[in-house]
């Protein structure tokens, strides 16, 4: 018997996603005989001419019923002779959205529903943007409603063509394409004679025979700690799940991210004692020497997680409330939990055509690449690396609404985080923000920052030393904590460690671009705003 199988099923709004399960549970004879008599009862009062109804074997809710559509997830187990499943039904209309990506979050593999009358909707693709955000890389299109279009060979390619289109355009690893109908049942339990011209196997039989092995394993042992345990004071114990790799007996770890080295006293599954544990257990570990764990720690014994405060993530924006560029925000991240802003978006994604859009805000449902900085430093790593470091969610502090989902893209060094210029001589390094633009937006009543491209500058290179909100002077010298960056006549000369540098009399600025204080010499003065900045009065940034 194959493995369990945790898939979702999405696509756009009645595309038949419940029908399809129903009709699964249905003819698989996985449904008990009194649910099979209130079926064909409730049946008889729908709106198929007393044909049964599959779908209300997964809309449950009265508004689901009295609307024909799903808005909740349904989630719903059933077992065959080869494989056991679990299978979310997921809403496809946009305003569920975010309960589709609930349930795309929990899933290895995705089942897209496209309605053979329509083709490839905006919808659609959001779906399978989604589930691709959410680590899923194994789909199957299942071109439904071939009834409609009489089972037409040639419509059935067609919608092939536009599958394949998404496929390159989202990079994704496995895709199968089956044509079936829900209520008649073709390819859903076993093969249609209506199809003939279809040569693969009916959906039941693909999802039960579907090798997700071989998906990429993450490398080493970690565990994020969820809990620290102490029943008693003779016993402390430090409670997660294995994400990756196995555990034994006296192993060393090694704490992230104190760095502190210990062996593994004991190990329990439950309440009982093991000698090893593998990925996916839940455990307690106990060490033979006290050390310091807390919740958001991570146990390992041979990966190096990043330990940063700032990062790229690709979002999913859930909040009724837009995003206008300020909002405080708790980030959990692994089994961590800290406050955090959204520095700036990078850019948002038009969800049709995939390209990337200049944003300043976001609206439920958009997609986006976005800077976050954390108050504190954390145990995070790439969601490509390591699954668990990399997912997150944004949490309103005031509203306490899930604001965002996304998975984190980059790690950002500190270099990254001071600034979108950086200036080297091929040893020293430095960043600065100098070349941000401040603008006041009339509409929103607040002042945007707006970023630059990230460039990096050589010795020698022409400066842009005048924007829209900033103009400095020829010679000026940008002076931090790290470093001193000499600009004269508009161009980088040189840069030099804070120790050697004497004011030669060139203007001085902080790494924001503010110039500093008259009268004074060396770092950590006061900076003013005013001198070389003006905020710049826009009616509309986008």
């Amino acid at each position: 018997m194959n493995g369990l199988l945790k898939f979702i099923t999405c696509g756009s709004v009645d595309d038949g996603k419940s029908t399809l399960i129903g009709h699964i549970l249905y003819d698989s004879k996985l449904i008990y005989a009194d649910q099979e008599k209130a079926l064909i009862l409730d049946s008889k009062v729908g709106s198929r001419g007393g044909k049964i109804d599959y779908s209300l074997l997964l809309d449950g809710l009265m508004a689901e019923r009295e609307q024909g559509i799903t808005i909740d997830v349904a989630y719903r187990y059933f077992t065959t002779e080869k494989r056991s499943f679990i299978v979310a039904d997921t809403p496809g209309h946009e305003q569920y959205t975010r309960n589709m990506a609930v349930g795309a979050s929990f899933a290895d593999f995705a089942v897209i529903l496209i309605d053979a009358t329509q083709g490839v909707l905006v919808q659609t693709r959001r779906h399978a943007r989604i589930c691709a955000l959410m680590g899923i890389r194994y789909f199957a299109f299942a071109v439904n409603k071939m009834d409609l279009v009489d089972y037409k060979k040639e419509r059935f390619d067609e919608i092939l063509s536009q599958i394949e289109e998404l496929k390159k355009e989202l990079d994704l690893f496995s895709v199968k394409v089956i044509p079936v109908s829900a209520t008649e049942g073709d390819n859903i339990t076993k093969k249609s004679s209506n199809m003939e011209w279809y040569d693969g196997p009916a959906l039941l039989s693909y999802l039960e025979d579907i090798k997700i092995d071989t998906v990429r394993k993450e490398e080493g042992f970690y565990m994020p700690v969820q809990r620290v345990c102490r029943p008693d004071r003779t016993f402390r114990g430090f409670q997660g799940q294995i994400e990756a790799g196995d555990i034994s007996l006296g192993e060393e770890v090694i704490i992230i991210p104190t760095g502190e080295h210990a062996n593994v006293k004991s190990i329990y599954i439950g309440d009982k004692e093991a000698n090893s544990a593998a990925e996916g257990r839940p455990v307690t570990i106990s060490l033979d020497r006290e050390v310091d764990v807390s919740r958001g720690c991570v146990i390992t014994k041979d990966l190096k997680p990043h330990i940063s405060k700032s990062f790229l993530a690709k979002i999913l924006w859930m909040d009724d409330n837009d995003y206008e560029g300020s909002g405080d925000y708790i980030v959990k991240i692994g089994t961590k939990q800290m406050p955090g802003v959204i520095r700036e978006i990078r850019h948002k994604v038009d969800v049709n055509t995939g390209e990337f859009i200049e944003a300043f805000s976001l609206k439920k449902n958009e997609l986006a690449l976005v800077s976050i900085d954390l108050q504190e430093a954390v145990v995070l790593d790439e969601f490509e690396s390591h699954r668990t470091l990399g997912e997150l969610i944004l949490i309103d502090r005031v509203t306490n609404m899930t604001s965002a989902c996304g998975v984190v893209t980059e790690v950002e060094s500190d270099a990254d985080r001071q600034g979108n210029s950086v200036f080297t001589d091929g040893i020293l390094k430095a960043a600065a923000d100098v070349f941000d633009e401040y603008f006041f937006e009339r509409s929103s009543k607040t002042i945007r920052r707006i970023s630059p491209k990230k460039t990096i500058y050589n010795i020698g290179d022409e400066l842009p030393i005048e924007g829209e909100s900033y103009k400095y002077p020829n010679d000026f010298d940008i002076v931090s904590e790290n470093a001193v960056i000499k600009i004269r006549g508009g161009v980088f000369t040189e840069i030099i460690k804070p120790a050697a540098y004497e004011n030669a009399g060139a203007a001085q600025v902080s790494p924001e671009g503010f110039a500093k204080e008259p009268g004074g010499s060396g770092t950590g003065f006061v900076y003013k705003f005013e001198t070389y900045r003006n905020v710049v009065i826009k009616d509309k940034l986008y």
